[in-house]
């Protein structure tokens, strides 16, 4: 799925490679049905940086899950009510999700993404990339 995220096309002029990069991303990522209805969605900051990696999981139709959006939950990519946690001041909250169909579906575990909660490449760009070393 994320090889299709940014559909990548190649073309050739004399002496010049040059990519073209598809501009519907909203209609290859996977919709929350939830979004319109809670605003977790739509929260301003972004959370800590858990993982540089993606994470695929099988979510089902019907079923709400509460993706964790702040990045210190111990159960990523699901919230596990660390942001409760008053000592750690964390403001955001966990995003509800649910699919329109039971399918495999990439969680975001950089916590950067634009499309919450699903993945959308954003964990490809170089901050993302430096934040997580290699032990």
């Amino acid at each position: 799925m994320l090889a299709t995220v940014k559909k990548l096309v190649f073309g050739m002029r004399p002496f010049m490679n040059y990519r073209v990069y598809s501009k519907k991303i909203d209609d290859i990522l996977p919709k929350n049905l939830l979004e319109n209805i809670h605003t977790a969605t739509q929260q301003k900051e972004l959370g800590v940086i858990y993982d540089k990696r993606p994470f695929k999981v099988t979510l089902e139709k019907g079923k709400s899950y509460h993706w964790c959006s702040c990045g210190m939950s111990r159960q990523q990519p699901f919230c596990d009510g660390t942001h409760k946690n008053q000592k750690l001041r964390i403001t955001l909250k966990p995003v509800r999700v649910q699919v329109a169909e039971t399918n495999e579906y990439w969680l975001c575990n950089c916590k950067q993404t634009s499309h919450r909660p699903f993945c959308d490449g954003t964990h490809r760009q170089q901050h993302v990339q430096d934040a997580i070393k290699k032990y």
